[in-house]
């Protein structure tokens, strides 16, 4: 550095040193002060972002409780909906399990009605079958009582 401008003997520089130190603690308190002043300040500050954090958080979560409000009337609606279209389809299934009971009940009663005259049509048949074996029957015994005749008359004529 360069030379002092002025300089001090033994006397100033305790003069000196005395006045710092009598006035030191002040100095300091005012820097102290100073000091707490701008932590105030910051603390303020910080609470104030807190509480305006807080503020946007509880403002975001009434935000999701209303969209989880919302999406839990929407499946209450799509469950209401699933549960009318089962309950439409189990209609359904109770007319057309209806519908074909009759269709197989007049069905059965078709069927029925056809065995009887296809039973009739068989018994008939069965009869006519019973009257040709009874014919098929009486014409054996003629032809074989005939042949019997026509051997003994032919036996009888070639001996004489």
């Amino acid at each position: 550095m360069g030379e002092p401008a002025v300089e001090l003997g033994e006397k100033e520089l305790e003069k000196i040193g005395t006045y710092v130190k009598r006035h030191l603690p002040e100095w300091m308190g005012e820097l102290r002060r100073e000091h707490e002043l701008e932590l105030v300040e910051r603390i303020v500050r910080v609470e104030e972002e807190v509480k305006s954090s807080r503020e946007v958080m509880e403002a975001r979560f009434a935000a999701v409780y209303e969209r989880f409000t919302a999406v839990d009337k929407r499946f209450e609606m799509l469950q209401e909906n699933s549960d009318r279209q089962f309950k439409n389809m189990d209609q359904r299934f109770e007319m057309l399990q209806e519908n074909s009971d009759r269709q197989f009940k007049s069905m059965d009663q078709r069927f029925e009605t056809l065995q009887e005259s296809n039973n009739k049509r068989f018994s008939s048949i069965d009869q006519r079958f019973e009257d040709m074996n009874r014919r098929f029957s009486q014409v054996q015994w003629m032809m074989g009582i005939g042949f019997t005749l026509l051997a003994a008359l032919l036996g009888i004529f070639n001996f004489f």
